[in-house]
């Protein structure tokens, strides 16, 4: 994990990959649980017996599901100490390049692009976010993310 002390730090890092995270289990239980939130119950996501018969062989995360983990890598992969809050402000441009396998094992490079100041001491930083899948050489979802952190 890395460690800022300030958000001045992390902002002296625009233009490098700053942290990757942890690795996460996407497990049936979690995109069973996304599908009861979000009422997507497509059968590719919850049925596991017709998804054998399925173009995957095996149930698949839902998108917006691996787009949801999005704040769990960041919290595993940095923080930053004098900092009371963050703000998910929006995504620029999202992609799902691959999908996700039930019981893959996910993470996150994250790259910081631009960082700016905004009101009451805060920082608008823009996020190049590749997700990765564990024994994959292709990204299953590339994201620029845009997060507003405040001291």
């Amino acid at each position: 994990m890395k460690i800022f002390q300030t958000l001045q730090d992390l902002a002296a890092c625009v233009g490098q990959e700053v942290a990757v995270s942890d690795w996460l289990l996407v497990t049936q239980d979690r995109i069973d649980l996304f599908a009861k939130a979000t009422g997507d119950h497509q059968w590719i996501h919850v049925d596991p017996e017709k998804s054998e018969q399925g173009p995957f062989g095996v149930t698949i995360a839902h998108g917006y599901l691996t787009l949801s983990l999005l704040p769990q890598f960041f919290d595993s992969s940095m923080k930053v100490i004098e900092t009371r809050m963050g703000i998910n402000y929006g995504l620029n441009k999202v992609r799902f390049t691959a999908p996700v396998l039930v019981n893959s094992r996910l993470r996150a490079r994250l790259t910081l692009m631009a960082c700016s100041d905004i009101d009451q001491g805060g920082v608008q930083m823009n996020w190049h976010a590749l997700i990765e899948c564990e024994g994959s050489d292709k990204p299953v979802c590339i994201a620029e993310t845009v997060v507003r952190r405040y001291p």
